[in-house]
């Protein structure tokens, strides 16, 4: 998206969009799940849940860090990994919103 275009756009519609192409794949929903569950993880506990190798999981968690989904904090030689739970909590309530905005059509 141009960057004059995207000035038309209201700062929670850009927001969301973000955070549903960062989840448009379902290897990054599903490490979200994991992450909702278990609260933190390294890459390699996650790739001991998914049948991903380690490089591809690494990729997915990039582009969820890349989204402000996924906190990355080192911590020696490890990575630990967990929601940003600010981040998490404000797209949920933006996602609500906009279902609210269309009810269920039959």
């Amino acid at each position: 998206m141009a960057y004059t275009k995207s000035l038309e756009f209201s700062p929670s519609e850009i927001e969301l969009s973000e955070v549903a192409k960062a989840l448009a794949h379902p290897a990054r929903v599903c490490i979200v799940g994991i992450l909702l569950e278990a609260n933190t993880a390294t890459c390699g506990q996650i790739v001991k849940r998914l049948p991903l190798s380690q490089s591809t999981v690494s990729q997915h968690l990039k582009e969820l860090k890349d989204a402000r989904i996924v906190n990355a904090d080192a911590r020696g030689s490890s990575v630990i990994y967990s929601l940003n739970n600010e981040r998490w909590n404000r797209s949920r309530f933006i996602f609500n919103d906009l279902f609210k905005k269309n009810p269920i059509i039959n």
